[in-house]
């Protein structure tokens, strides 16, 4: 008799090594998988294209297929088995939105054999992925079935709206019976093509609590690790502008939608390809496939990195090329070049009424904010926190500020007025008093203060008016000049001026030409000026 060992929570190995689910060999269940949805589909192909209804939801088509056949079903090497299909013509409707023809459906999932892949999370669920990398086809509990049912409608308000989103991309909800056992399963887009090899993966939640990768995790080929092990790796990882403000704005509009159906406890699956080791291992960007084939990018239309983060407008294969596979460029804290894979997993986890235990349990024992299960709302706003701030950083550009140098000038110039105006205080008043002793003529003036305006370093014969424009800088002070009419004696007309010193520069060629428009005045007035 042979005996099974415990792999995870639902998943088993028996004695020659394969992996089973529910009492069900990953064998027979693959295979089981592929009849079911060839025949399903290809059973939709005959009913007319109309718009999905309300009903349309909840709509569960059953099919029994026997091993030994029947009209309707081919015969097959597994054990007897029922296939459900959940919401047939709204997966319909969900696969044409993406660009996803029946044909390539079909092709890709029932075509060549399903690769099962070793389980990234504690869920116990089995993973297989398609050989074209287009799609991940993963077992899900009751539970999560039942929520993804009830969630159809909104989801597919959200998609309307927004088919560019790192929400998981749902294409088909089946269920096979097989033993007396149910096996939920969900197709889903594949996020981390196998061609590219990822030197880092990570499982990001935004908490701290029991956030490290553990011992087991950490001895595999290649490890999944978390919030803590990213921070004691990582300093972050930088994009240009437009990437950053693009990525966020994916990221809150996906929160959003994602706390409106009172989702928590989902996560960023981020993976990290660095271009700079690639020339190491042989100048491909990976064998993971192992196949040896030509990496070919994926077809299904918003389904890589790049063309969920890019806005209306943009062609959806713009990004997607052999040479990034649909990754974000970015670079490391160490200026390394790097490939950006992710996208937001397990969101069908509601907080539900066990979930509320389980936070209040915790909170009891550890810091309540810590923990991964909280409210739906707080779930968010930390989750993106952790993202905008821990995670992903904007490329700081240092651009040269012409105020700087403003600034320091101005000292400059003050100091330069003062010491004009120090010298001047300390110039004798008999010398003063022989310079303005008596009305000069304009014709005396013109010979000297403009004579004289081209030496700074002297004190001119101007009054302090002329003296601050010929020198470039006009102190704070208040002029008062007097001009004395030839017909009026008695009558003077006065004028004030306040002026902060700093600010008001002249250069002398301006200052000439105001004078002398004053000089050439008609009325032949006398200037007088007093300090």
């Amino acid at each position: 008799m042979s005996t099974t060992t415990e792999n995870g929570v639902g998943g088993y190995r028996n004695t020659s090594g394969e992996k089973t689910y529910k009492k069900t060999t990953s064998s027979a269940l693959k295979g089981a998988i592929q009849l079911g949805i060839g025949y399903t589909v290809g059973n939709l192909t005959s009913k007319p294209d109309r718009d999905v209804l309300m009903q349309d939801f909840y709509v569960v088509e059953s099919v029994f297929l026997p091993s030994e056949g029947s009209n309707l079903t081919p015969a097959h090497h597994y054990p007897d088995f029922r296939f459900k299909t959940y919401a047939p013509l709204a997966f319909r409707y969900f696969r044409e939105l993406f660009g996803i023809k029946p044909d390539d459906y079909l092709y890709s999932i029932c075509n060549e054999p399903l690769i099962e892949l070793s389980n990234p999370g504690a869920s116990g669920s089995l993973f297989y992925l398609t050989s074209d990398d287009e799609f991940i086809i993963k077992t899900v509990q009751h539970k999560e079935a039942e929520f993804l049912q009830k969630l159809l409608p909104g989801y597919y308000m959200n998609l309307n709206q927004n088919p560019r989103t790192l929400l998981p991309k749902f294409y088909g909800l089946y269920c096979i019976q097989s033993g007396g056992v149910n096996i939920r399963l969900v197709v889903m887009n594949n996020v981390l093509p196998r061609s590219v090899k990822m030197h880092y993966k990570y499982d990001l939640k935004g908490s701290t609590y029991k956030r490290r990768a553990s011992r087991k995790e950490r001895e595999k080929a290649c490890p999944v690790y978390k919030d803590l092990d990213f921070q004691d790796m990582h300093e972050g990882l930088y994009f240009d502008a437009d990437t950053y403000n693009a990525l966020m704005k994916t990221l809150q509009r996906d929160c959003l939608v994602l706390e409106s159906f009172k989702i928590m406890d989902y996560s960023l699956l981020l993976a990290v390809h660095v271009l700079d080791q690639s020339p190491k291992e042989g100048g491909e960007l990976g064998q993971a496939g192992g196949d040896g084939k030509r990496p070919v990018a994926q077809r299904v239309l918003y389904s890589t990195a790049m063309e969920s983060i890019q806005g209306d407008g943009k062609a959806a294969e713009a990004h997607t090329t052999d040479d990034t596979m649909g990754g974000i460029p970015a670079k490391s804290h160490k200026e390394e070049k790097l490939l950006i894979f992710l996208g937001i997993i397990d969101i069908l986890q509601s907080y539900r009424f066990i979930k509320k235990l389980e936070h209040s349990w915790k909170a009891l024992v550890y810091d309540g904010d810590s923990v991964s299960v909280h409210r739906p709302g707080f779930y968010a706003n930390r989750f993106l926190k952790f993202m905008s701030t821990s995670v992903f950083r904007k490329t700081q550009i240092i651009r040269f500020s012409p105020s700087k140098r403003t600034r320091t000038s101005i000292p400059a110039l003050k100091s330069s007025s003062q010491e004009i105006l120090s010298s001047q205080k300390e110039e004798k008043e008999e010398e003063r008093r022989q310079r303005l002793g008596g009305a000069r003529s304009l014709a005396s003036l013109d010979g000297q203060v403009f004579g004289s305006y081209l030496r700074p370093d002297l004190v001119p014969d101007t009054p302090s008016s002329y003296e601050g424009s010929s020198m470039g800088t006009i102190s704070s002070s208040s002029l008062y000049l007097e001009t004395q009419s030839e017909d009026r004696d008695e009558m003077t007309s006065s004028s004030t001026f306040t002026l902060e010193d700093s600010a008001i520069c002249l250069t002398s060629e301006q200052s000439t030409m105001d004078v002398e428009v004053d000089i050439d005045r008609d009325d032949g007035s006398v200037l007088d000026v007093y300090l």
